[in-house]
């Protein structure tokens, strides 16, 4: 499956947003909202992530078509890590343990804002270091534009 890699940008853009009020309120309730955000994207699928639902339903129809798409898999791994330190920093901030929530939630702020601002998918350059490592092949879907499993 393949994403309009601008949808991911501005998924990225809300995410930094959210993540900075998180910083600057402390609130572990909207880290924990952002958290479901993240595990839709990891474990549901890119297709249904809110904020990609918003994208592809508000402001996609008022773009032209992407010169190029991307491929889910790398995006998803990278929501997958998102989870992750929002669902530890969730945890530090609800429990008193405030630094956890703060480094948490600092260090996917700044994987999103990476994103949001270069580009540059942090979460996404580990899944294909990984796979780099492992030395998993790209299986047809993932070198055939436009093909899905």
């Amino acid at each position: 499956m393949y994403v309009d890699p601008r949808g991911l940008r501005l998924a990225a853009w809300v995410t930094t947003a959210v993540l900075a009020v998180v910083l600057l309120t402390g609130s572990w309730v909207l880290l924990a909202v952002q958290t479901a955000i993240f595990a839709v994207g990891a474990f549901a699928g890119l297709r249904w992530a809110p904020y990609g639902l918003l994208y592809r339903l508000l402001v996609a129809p008022r773009l032209a078509p992407p010169a190029e798409l991307e491929l889910a898999a790398p995006p998803r791994f990278a929501q997958g890590v998102g989870f992750a330190f929002a669902a530890v920093g969730t945890v530090g901030y609800a429990t008193g343990l405030t630094a956890v929530g703060v480094v948490a939630t600092a260090f996917a702020l700044a994987a999103a804002f990476l994103n949001a601002a270069f580009g540059l998918c942090l979460g996404c350059e580990l899944y294909l270091l990984i796979r780099r490592i492992l030395r998993i092949e790209p299986t047809r879907t993932q070198t055939s534009k436009g093909a899905t499993a």
